[in-house]
């Protein structure tokens, strides 16, 4: 983590870069004071100083857009201003002797120069080599724009009341002349579309370079997921020190591992625009918790993303906090003590019901271990499909599994089968330990027999019990307790009044009440993000990884 002296120390550069950029622009458009240009005008020509307005110009407009990024520590952003803070001071000192704007860009510089070992937040070196050739590409795009504008449009322009018919040599030059010179070189259009075409060439200028700037800035983006060492490494791991369904889920496909500089723990985790969201706390022995913490922090930072971590325990909020973290409650999860679940009593005379109704008809409950067989995994697909058409939605990833035949085939599944054989149910389990587990995907037919999905559960929980575990995950209920307390956050009070309002749409209640049909404990589980001022990027990012980056889908209702 940053020091508080170095934390200010960047807060003053970026203030200072946006500062210096507005000063620049606003210097641009001024002109000299008399007594200095006098005696500048002996040594400079006229058109070299109007080119240094120019430039304070471009300088300018480039600080204000580093401002923010040199408080994101960004290593590319101090490149830059370090370098256009050089052409500053120049600029001003060519153009009108301007001691004052100089000497502001001087103290800046001088300042960024001392802090320059804080600036290490990488970019995205594919976007960085995409922005230089979009540079690149730009200049010569709009070079060429120019000078084939300006040898086609003969006899539409003045320079000093003449009327100017351009070869390709004066075309070129008068292109260069538009950004070079105050004037344009005297360049005056007689048309309304010789106004039109010259303005272009600036608009196509400034929207080429402002995108070669948003990728020469962008976040490192993570193109290539986790090596097969890396998640062998992982699941050895996940094997040790694994107590959630979570660090199951942390195997899927959709993940990359930070490992602690021990080795002995690992993150879980999937980078989205400037969200790295990790899935569950960290995994691994409990006194390598910090630095496990620490170094996915300080690994983050260096690659210009915010740390967050959805659906962690309570057991180290404490911990989050001494670290500087905010903590949102997002839900809580059902767990169902085994060691004394039951059917019997009034209570549960719903699910005995459910049980027996089903099965004098013909139904059969099944439970399959691994591997899964083709003809078993090609019915589940048939649910699963239809499933998803009934929802109108796609596929979740990242805090749940999804149809990935790979990964289902080694999970054990439960399946009520109609009289006929077919499948018209299921759930996989997947363990969390050697007394714990949990379910993941829930599937079933658009037509079901009431009480399908009482009977599947019931049936579950009485056959693990049966094997002896002791804990049952009914997985996350999103929006759960959060913002019932008295002393709850503000944020966590409008989670309350979203759930409220959007369980119309999202069945947000109706999922709680199934669940809480089986008498489980609820646990509250929590979002653990850096500042307020993240959020809105980790709940973006946190989005886009829930969704697979299917946004449109991810936000119908029903899905």
């Amino acid at each position: 983590m940053l020091d508080p002296k170095t934390r200010i120390g960047l807060r003053i550069a970026s203030f200072l870069t946006g500062l210096v950029g507005l000063i620049n622009l606003l210097s641009a458009v001024t002109p000299s004071l008399p007594d200095r240009r006098i005696w500048l005008e002996l040594f400079v020509p006229f058109p070299v100083r109007a080119s240094a307005h120019f430039f304070a110009a471009i300088v300018g407009f480039v600080l204000l857009t580093l401002a923010a990024n040199l408080l994101r520590r960004k290593r590319v952003a101090w490149l830059l201003a370090v370098g256009l803070l050089v052409v500053s001071i120049l600029a001003h000192l060519i153009k009108g002797l301007d001691v004052e704007e100089s000497l502001l860009s001087g103290v800046l510089l001088l300042q960024l120069l001392v802090m320059r070992k804080a600036f290490t937040a990488r970019s995205d070196r594919p976007s960085i080599a995409g922005g230089m050739r979009v540079l690149l590409g730009a200049l010569l795009f709009t070079q060429a724009y120019g000078t084939a504008g300006f040898y086609i449009l003969n006899g539409r322009f003045k320079i000093n009341d003449r009327v100017v018919n351009f070869d390709w040599d004066d075309a070129i030059f008068q292109t260069f002349a538009m950004f070079f010179t105050e004037d344009n070189a005297g360049l005056v259009p007689q048309t309304r579309f010789a106004n039109f075409f010259a303005d272009s060439i600036y608009a196509v200028g400034a929207v080429t370079l402002t995108y070669a700037l948003l990728m020469l800035l962008q976040p490192v983006l993570m193109r290539n997921s986790a090596s097969i060492s890396e998640r062998h490494q992982a699941r050895e791991i996940v094997a040790e020190y694994g107590r959630t369904t979570l660090a199951r889920l942390a195997l899927l496909e959709d993940k990359s591992y930070y490992f602690s500089p021990s080795g002995k723990s690992t993150i879980a985790y999937v980078p989205k625009g400037r969200g790295a969201i990790a899935l569950g706390d960290p995994i691994g022995p409990v006194e390598d918790r910090k630095e496990a913490i620490l170094g996915f922090q300080e690994f983050c930072d260096r690659n210009d993303w915010y740390p967050a971590f959805y659906q962690t325990l309570p057991d180290d909020i404490d911990l989050y906090y001494s670290l500087g973290f905010r903590v949102l409650q997002i839900g809580k999860s059902p767990i169902v003590n085994l060691s004394n679940f039951t059917l019997k009593g009034k209570a549960n005379q719903n699910l005995r019901t459910a049980i027996n109704r089903l099965t004098k008809v013909g139904h059969q409950i099944k439970f399959y271990a691994p591997p899964l067989s083709v003809e078993l995994m090609q019915q589940m697909k048939a649910v699963s499909d239809e499933w998803l058409r009934m929802m109108q939605g796609a596929e979740k990833k990242f805090s749940v599994g999804w149809f990935n035949e790979a990964y289902l085939r080694e999970t054990q599944v439960v399946a009520i089968h109609t009289p006929d054989g077919q499948v018209s149910a299921f759930a996989n389990i997947i363990s969390a330990g050697d007394k714990a587990i949990g379910v993941d995907l829930m599937r079933r037919r658009a037509e079901v027999e009431n009480g399908t999905m009482d009977c599947l559960f019931a049936s579950m929980l009485q056959h693990f019990q049966e094997l002896g575990y002791e804990q049952f995950d009914l997985g996350l209920s999103a929006l759960s307790g959060a913002g019932e307390a008295e002393k709850s956050p503000k944020l966590e009070k409008v989670s309350l009044y979203l759930a409220e309002h959007l369980s119309k749409f999202y069945n947000f209640k109706g999922l709680h009440s199934f669940k809480n049909k089986f008498g489980p404990q609820w646990e509250p589980r929590y979002l653990v993000y850096p500042s307020l001022a993240s959020l809105p990027d980790v709940v973006v990012a946190l989005i886009r990884a829930d969704s697979g980056d299917r946004l449109w889908d991810y936000l119908r209702p029903g899905s």
